[in-house]
């Protein structure tokens, strides 16, 4: 069993996150990608975040045709904060996984980032890293070793082609009034259009 996964707010989920789902899958052989959307984001602490019932709706509607990819509520049922570490541990736990078959998908940025997360080394002894390209983002790989020794060989690079795509500016698009079709599934806009989502108040 090889397992991939892949973290967010997802708020809203896009064509980047099911794009990086997808390459990781087929690039490293995974028999299943989990979507695990967070509850309580400890590096977002002043954000607002949607519902997690809005969240896992638009979710669902967006990997509904990929029977590769599945949805991971472990984040949401228990209490936070949750660090990307013990998360990790405990899907490792429920999947019967090892570290060599447990691929941590994110993107450059956050690999970059990724020495003032919780707990790095023993993250980066609990799986390999499946990392994207990030417009503007150049991992420093000699930095990234120095402080965490041993990440070089513990990560799996993404040939992929780039969208810069975030969840962040299809919300402001949003209350903007702008369009945000081709970047979302029609089923996620059409949701977000229904329930009235990222508009102003």
């Amino acid at each position: 069993m090889r397992l991939g996964i892949l973290g967010g707010t997802f708020d809203p989920i896009h064509f980047g996150h099911l794009l990086a789902a997808e390459e990781a899958r087929v690039a490293l052989h995974l028999n299943q990608v989990l979507l695990v959307p967070a509850g309580d984001p400890p590096h977002k602490p002043d954000e607002a975040v949607s519902p997690a019932a809005h969240r896992l709706a638009m979710i669902r509607l967006a990997i509904a045709d990929n029977s590769a990819l599945a949805i991971s509520t472990m984040d949401l049922d228990r209490p936070g904060p949750h660090f990307s570490v013990d998360t990790i541990h405990l899907l490792r736990q429920e999947w019967g996984t090892d570290a060599q078959d447990t691929f941590f998908i994110m993107g450059a940025d956050s690999l970059s980032q990724l020495p003032t997360w919780h707990q790095p080394e023993r993250l980066i002894e609990l799986c390999r890293l499946a990392v994207a390209a990030r417009p503007g983002y150049r991992a420093d790989l000699g930095g990234l070793e120095a402080a965490l020794p041993g990440l070089k060989g513990r990560v799996d690079w993404l040939e992929m082609p780039v969208l810069d795509i975030s969840s962040s500016d299809l919300r402001r698009r949003i209350e903007e009034g702008r369009s945000i079709r081709y970047q979302t599934p029609t089923a996620v806009a059409e949701y977000v259009a229904e329930h009235g989502l990222y508009c102003k108040k």
